[in-house]
């Protein structure tokens, strides 16, 4: 089982949550609609989730995409997780959300909030003190996301984690349709495999 996490301003039925469920199918993808915006609620919300999820299979990947991949950093370090997969991950947000503060609109729920710097200081209450714990980790990063510099999380994980960073992009991610592939060989049955991705299964 999957469990997608969107960024700041998105939803759980946002356009990478669909494109994940329909190509990675049978296998289930949840993707619930959280506060992002809110550090406290969203990791309340999500463990939540994740303890009913981890009940009902033994193997739960964490999918994040921006934001979500900052959450899902620090989730899998607090349950049994087997692997966690990040989208452009936004990992320093006290930083990256410093000159965000005042109001926005998610794009896709329309709702409209306000970003405070509380909200802003409460993301250092997620930050991991050290990635190289030996948690199985795949990044998937444009070198052109014109929002997150991908060489923070690149640092990070350089000597932990798989790394696949493509050339361009910027940061709604172009390059997803590579990264459902490598997902796939990653999860998928051999022979399931097989009729999607010949060029592994020679």
């Amino acid at each position: 089982m999957i469990l997608y996490l969107h960024g700041l301003n998105s939803a759980g039925t946002a356009g990478k949550a669909t494109a994940l469920r329909e190509s990675l199918a049978p296998v289930p993808v949840v993707s619930p609609t959280y506060p992002a915006h809110r550090p406290r609620q969203a990791v309340a919300q999500l463990s939540q989730l994740i303890r009913k999820l981890i009940d009902q299979t033994p193997r739960l990947m964490i999918i994040g995409s921006s934001m979500g991949g900052f959450y899902g950093q620090y989730l899998a370090r607090q349950f049994p997780i087997h692997h966690l997969m990040m989208i452009n991950p936004a990992l320093k947000p006290w930083e990256l959300l410093q000159q965000r503060e005042g109001e926005h609109q998610n794009f896709v729920t329309g709702e409209r909030y306000w970003l405070t710097a509380e909200d802003i200081q409460q993301t250092r209450d997620y930050e991991i003190d050290n990635v190289q714990d030996g948690s199985p980790t795949t990044l998937f990063m444009d070198r052109g996301d014109e929002t997150i510099d991908y060489r923070v999380a690149a640092d990070l994980y350089r000597d932990t984690g798989e790394l696949l960073i493509f050339e361009g992009g910027d940061h709604r991610f172009q390059h997803l349709k590579e990264a459902i592939a490598h997902i796939q060989s990653a999860i998928l049955p051999t022979a399931q495999r097989c009729g999607t991705l010949p060029h592994r299964c020679q």
